[in-house]
């Protein structure tokens, strides 16, 4: 089944890592013969060469759940002008926490609650950057009846009120005349006295004051350059309030006359009648320096928003980066008003991913610390800012940065202060300060051991290491170090043993890299070849040993020492490695097929079925999107631009697709698409009937087995919720017939239902013995089992996979039976120190509530509830226990 899965390990192609296999520096020049690796030793200490962890330029607070906590309880009482930029803080606690779907929605409610055009502005921008490459999706629905409004560029002078013309409250003189003529070189333009003393309160003394102007019926002008055609559109606004046909260059020389002579009403008519002329990024590099240096808000912020609406390019044109950083407080707010910080926070994090070492980036980083308004807001700009001076060998400032980040309370810069430390040759005080931290600390976090075992070798090294693992199992270096000393020790079954473990639940670039590196030095091109052509999947531009290499390169020359295959062969290797549930092995399949199977919009879908399966959505969203590119008639386009709005919650508008499909063609996927999305998004069970129906005719139409036992497996599926057990054996038996390996589980339910344990067991067994990524297996078997054999499945569980949280849960749960609430509680923490996962957080908010922790429970309810708002459990948890808050 498609499970939409959100993960940042397919996002790592911006950090290269330091790769360097000595025997294969032929590769770097081209010129790797069929015997260059296999004449070199298997292995030496210098054969890879692992990178250090990157220092990671996110707020990481101590304890997440608690900032999480006190961001929600302020959210309940805080003003309407304060929320927007509370969720922008909830954005950076999810950014630092790799949660980019969580953070995502964060930036929406930012955009959702702001209060000003320039937090709309700023927001809107910001969110249509993170969502780059889903204009297909708003093109999809559009083609369906149904438009978007979202982050299309405002009107910004709509937003912001109109000077309204002052009372007249002019005493006439009988001796002055009502009508004044004004003299610019030769020109006279005769104006009404009256009506030009009314624009502003210098005018005013001019005219009907003391001044000598009062007494003339003629005016020289010509010494304040103005122009007669200036002063002419002066007199018309005097008389209609209104600007009408004026040209842009005539209407910027009519501000500047406005600004002058203190015309508040002429200068915002100006303003907004040229920044309705702001229509191209050429046009708003113009005019931004003018409307700055003349303080036009609607005009700058106009070109500002037309800066941030063509993200990330706008920031490769030095003119906008220039208007955008050479600027002082008064300009900024001119330009952004009271959203300047999170102006420059938006500009970080594009020019951050664009090139985090440029003095782009360092400016703007200079500018959200001095726009910081809280400790918080602080603390992310010097943290982010010592980083920058870091890769830029900037040390000393990097380290004033770090310190100061440190000191307003954000722990993770110390792991900046010790690499400077020892990069100035101080290794023991790296170690002896990362050593306090964690002393300081409790309970201490994985990256505090990990970061302190780059400052000692041998056993500290490792013992250091084991612990990191143990505290968060998702950091990568701790795998990749063990991996590549077992390697160095010529222990090579170990070493890929080792580094199978993070593999197995993280598909991480630099993992799979250090294993190419690995089958490499075993000779084992093969495997070699399945792992960069993994990586390419996911990274098609991605670079090898240290950004020296292009991946395809290596592939090229890997792909020499391998057998070739034909498409035949090729069917043949996919069905195998699906049946054995070889998702990466699948994935490096389908990539070779594609280099010449001329049936693409097939191998691509397939290819991202595969890619969710391995928890990578972002890269799965590319490739149906190749599949819709290269569709070979319009009913197979259709059905994958159905999955495209299916995945991505437009449930109603993929069915859409599915029935338009279905019109020009019956076809299996498109029966497929339609029953699928039904049985997911359907409430009514009556709905079940229609679903049975589609399935069965999917299976009538013509398809591959690998999908039939898919339609089969799922149609097993709904007899089993109708109660048709028989007919659901026969649905999965029939899949496993075609080698649907993840049948055994569905049959195992059936077994389960019959009141079949045993049975039940046996069959979830054989899936293990089948399958290569078996977590799901082991999790499913612990349901058929007596305690302490669903115990050890579910440690085993937890060791293929952290990141599942059932096994934690159920622990917990028997520890809580048990009367062990502290070990039922420290079950839970263990986990929620490295996964943000509503669930955890709600069974722990359970427990404290049952123990009488109110203020503990209510805190893991508010966190929760940031994970999820409307998650109803966990609001009426939070109701029950807010009610027992002294």
């Amino acid at each position: 089944m498609r499970t939409f899965y959100p993960s940042d390990s397919c996002s790592k192609e911006s950090h290269l890592n330091s790769l360097n296999p000595q025997s294969w520096l032929q590769v770097e020049r081209g010129k790797l013969s069929s015997s260059a690796s296999s004449s070199a030793p298997l292995c030496r200490e210098s054969f890879i060469k692992v990178p250090e962890p990157q220092i990671l330029p996110h707020y990481k607070p101590l304890d997440y759940v608690e900032v999480l906590a006190q961001i929600h309880e302020e959210l309940e009482s805080c003003s309407l002008q304060d929320r927007s930029s509370l969720y922008l803080l909830q954005y950076q606690v999810f950014r630092g926490l790799g949660e980019t779907k969580l953070g995502q929605r964060s930036l929406r409610s930012a955009w959702q609650e702001a209060t000003t055009v320039h937090e709309k502005v700023v927001f809107g921008s910001w969110l249509r950057y993170e969502k780059q490459g889903e204009e297909v999706i708003a093109e999809l629905l559009s083609s369906c009846g149904k438009y978007s409004e979202e982050f299309v560029p405002l009107d910004i002078a709509s937003y912001l009120p109109v000077t309204s013309p002052e009372a007249a409250s002019v005493k006439v003189k009988r001796s002055i005349s009502r009508n004044v003529v004004f003299k610019i070189e030769q020109e006279r333009i005769a104006c009404d006295r009256r009506k030009i003393a009314s624009l502003s309160a210098p005018f005013h003394a001019m005219l009907y004051g003391s001044f000598t102007e009062s007494l003339l019926d003629e005016i020289d002008m010509s010494e304040n350059h103005v122009s007669p055609s200036a002063m002419r559109v002066v007199r018309d606004f005097s008389v209609a309030n209104v600007l009408i046909g004026v040209s842009k260059n005539l209407l910027i020389e009519v501000l500047v006359f406005a600004n002058k002579f203190c015309c508040e009403r002429l200068k915002d008519a100006c303003d907004r009648e040229l920044a309705s002329l702001v229509s191209s990024m050429e046009c708003a590099v113009e005019l931004m320096d003018f409307a700055l240096e003349e303080s036009s808000p609607i005009l700058a912020a106009s070109c500002l928003q037309v800066f941030l609406y063509e993200l990330p390019e706008s920031l490769t044109d030095e003119r906008v980066v220039e208007a955008l950083t050479r600027v002082n407080r008064s300009h900024v707010s001119t330009m952004a008003g009271k959203a300047s910080f999170s102006l420059y926070s938006c500009l970080t994090e594009v020019s951050m991913r664009l090139d985090p070492r440029s003095d782009r980036t360092l400016s703007f980083l200079e500018k959200v610390v001095d726009f910081a308004e809280s400790d918080r807001q602080r603390v992310l700009g010097f943290h982010r800012l010592g980083c920058t001076r870091l890769l830029r060998k900037e040390y000393r400032e990097a380290e004033e940065a770090f310190e100061t980040a440190f000191n307003l309370g954000h722990v993770y810069s110390a792991t900046g202060l010790a690499r400077i430390g020892y990069i100035q040759g101080h290794k023991l005080w790296g170690y002896e300060k990362l050593t306090s931290v964690i002393s300081s600390v409790s309970p201490p976090l994985g990256w505090m051991y990990q970061e302190r075992s780059l400052y000692c070798e041998g056993d500290k090294k490792l013992e250091d290491l084991e612990k990191a693992t143990e505290l968060d199992p998702t950091l990568t270096y701790p795998y990749m170090y063990r991996a590549v000393k077992l390697m160095s020790e010529q222990n090579a079954e170990a070493a890929l043993e080792e580094i199978n473990r993070i593999l197995g639940f993280k598909l991480a670039l630099e993992c799979l890299e250090i294993r190419f590196c690995l089958y490499l030095g075993m000779d084992d091109y093969e495997a070699a070849l399945r792992d960069i052509q993994a990586a390419l999947t996911l990274c098609p531009d991605y670079r090898m040993f240290d950004g020296k290499v292009a991946a395809r390169q290596l592939r090229t020359l890997v792909y020499e020492h391998v057998e070739s295959w034909t498409t035949a062969d090729c069917w043949m290797q996919l069905y195998e490695k699906w049946s054995n549930v070889d998702d990466i092995g699948s994935l490096s399949v389908i990539y070779q097929m594609l280099e010449a199977d001329a049936c693409k919009g097939v191998l691509y879908f397939r290819q991202s079925l595969l890619l969710l399966r391995l928890k990578c959505p972002e890269a799965a969203m590319r490739s149906l999107q190749l599949a819709r590119e290269h569709a070979s008639s319009d009913h197979e386009r259709l059905v994958y631009e159905g999955w495209i709005l299916y995945d991505t919650g437009h449930c109603e508008e993929g069915l859409q697709k599915a029935k338009e499909s279905i019109r020009i063609k019956r076809s299996f996927e498109a029966y497929f698409l339609q029953a699928y999305a039904l049985a997911e998004s359907s409430l009514d069970p009556s709905s079940s009937s229609t679903v049975v129906s589609l399935l069965e005719d999917a299976l009538k139409c013509p398809s591959d087995r690998l999908r039939k036992g898919q339609a089969l497996n799922n149609l097993g599926s709904v007899y089993v919720d109708c109660e048709k057990l028989d007919l659901a054996a026969d649905c999965y038996i029939n899949a496993l017939k075609v080698r649907h390996t993840r049948a055994h589980q569905g049959l195992a339910r059936v077994h389960f239902l019959r009141n079949d344990k045993a049975a039940a067991y046996e069959e979830m067994t054989r899936l293990i013995e089948k399958a290569q990524n078996n977590a799901s297996a082991y999790e499913k078997r612990s349901e058929y089992c007596d305690r302490e054999l669903a115990k050890s499945d579910l440690e085993m569980v937890t060791r293929l996979d952290p990141l599942r949280v059932y096994p934690y849960r159920y622990r917990a749960a028997v520890l809580m039976d048990s009367r062990k609430e502290k070990e039922a509680i420290e079950e839970l923490s263990r986990a929620i120190a490295f996964k943000a996962d509503l669930h955890l957080l709600h069974l722990r908010a359970a427990f404290h509530e049952h123990n009488g922790d109110v203020s503990s429970a209510l805190r893991d309810c508010r966190a929760a509830l940031s994970v999820d708002p409307n998650h109803q459990e966990m609001l009426e948890l939070h109701s029950r226990v807010n009610s027992h808050e002294p």
